[in-house]
């Protein structure tokens, strides 16, 4: 959008337009808070302007084209985003509001886009006047809802969904991404995570044209200081992930890092899951960095027991029984015990797999058990261990 001037002037006519049906004035701002186009200023008596309709959060907005964090913090709490009809918000000098609003939530089939403000002066508009003007904001919602599908921002909308706190501000993040796909948002898709990724600037992702089947893509923290790189991925059947396959290995290609591993979550029919498939999505990248056995590229369907392992947080997975065996002192005698747990407990495969005698793999097991405290014999200390070795990877 430009400024006032440079706005579409389809925009401005239906703004107004709403503010003829209501003699207010109406103000058009997305769902961002970010202004859109405005209507004049009515005026009050015979001077033509009244320095008394003034308000200083309409003023902010058309001199600054956006809105304060408090200010839209107060208003999303009348619950704005999620109104299907017209909400009153009364005057609220301690946050800045000293005129009432009326909003009309701007929808396209469900999904919120933006919002018509107007000022809320006595006697008011009559409901007929409201209707009227909400028929108005349906079209608007027909026009940003075409705008948004033909040029969306997708690393913006993906990268929300995947961030986004549970609740109202998830849904509505899907609601944008649903919307910014359009026909593609229909379907199977699946999210790749390749971590770490060299870069947190979105000029040195690569362009998502180069990768067949992609939808969107985004850098995302992976931990302190590192990135990772979400790819959205649509799926023709869920027993097919070649597409998600070759994007991650084309992916950890341009990555660059000798390091990199790509994981990949379930396949979801439903966008509102996407969330779920990146926490699957990283934790199987993150299995993969820890057992390179496993492969460059793994499904989160086929890590096991990090499924478990990796939803833990950081410091429950640290069991102080296990900790002494960890130590780099120890590190013989911590690969012994993960073979032989690997192994079932059978001592002939351990002994075989490891290349050493079997009175020596006893030596080693009861070294084990002196320096943990658990009994090998018993079923609920083996698996205590057996995990914490496994936990001790990631």
């Amino acid at each position: 959008m430009g400024e006032n001037g440079g706005v579409k002037g389809d925009y401005q006519d239906l703004v107004d337009e709403i503010s003829a049906l209501l003699d207010a004035p109406a103000t058009l701002e997305n769902r961002d808070f970010r202004l859109i186009a405005f209507g004049a200023q009515v005026s009050d008596g015979e001077s033509g302007f009244d320095e008394g309709a003034l308000d200083p959060v309409r003023t902010r907005s058309i001199l600054t084209r956006s809105s304060t964090p408090e200010v839209r913090a107060w208003f999303e709490g009348f619950g704005i985003a999620r109104a299907k009809e017209p909400v009153r918000i009364p005057a609220t000098p301690d946050a800045g509001v000293y005129r009432g609003r009326i909003c009309l939530p701007v929808r396209h089939r469900g999904i919120v886009l933006g919002y018509v403000w107007l000022l809320d002066d006595e006697p008011g508009p009559t409901q007929e006047q409201l209707d009227a003007a909400m028929e108005v904001a349906g079209r608007i919602g027909a026009q940003l809802a075409d705008e948004a599908q033909a040029g969306a921002d997708l690393t913006r909308e993906f990268h929300s969904v995947l961030t986004a706190e549970r609740g109202w501000q998830r849904d509505m993040a899907v609601a944008a991404l649903r919307t910014a796909l359009g026909t593609r948002a229909e379907g199977l898709h699946t999210v790749v995570c390749v971590a770490p990724w060299p870069s947190a600037d979105p000029d040195d992702a690569p362009s998502i044209r180069t990768i067949p089947a992609a939808d969107a893509l985004c850098t995302v923290p992976w931990g302190v200081t590192e990135q990772c790189l979400a790819l959205l991925v649509r799926l023709r059947s869920s027993e097919v992930l070649t597409p998600a396959l070759t994007a991650a290995a084309k992916l950890r290609a341009r990555a660059g890092a000798s390091r990199a591993a790509a994981g990949i979550g379930a396949p979801r029919t439903d966008l509102a899951d996407l969330a779920a498939a990146w926490q699957e999505a990283q934790a199987a990248a993150r299995t993969a960095l820890a057992n390179p056995r496993l492969g460059p590229d793994t499904q989160w369907s086929a890590i096991g027991p990090y499924r478990l392992l990796t939803a833990l947080p950081a410091e429950a997975a640290h069991d102080p029984a296990v900790t002494p065996l960890l130590s780099p002192a120890h590190r013989q005698l911590a690969h012994t015990a993960e073979v032989f747990l690997d192994c079932a407990g059978q001592a002939g495969r351990t002994a075989a797999a490891l290349g050493i005698h079997r009175q020596t793999l006893y030596y080693r097991l009861s070294r084990v058990e002196q320096l943990t405290g658990l009994d090998l014999d018993e079923g609920e200390d083996r698996l205590l261990l057996h995990m914490g070795l496994k936990a001790s990877r990631l």
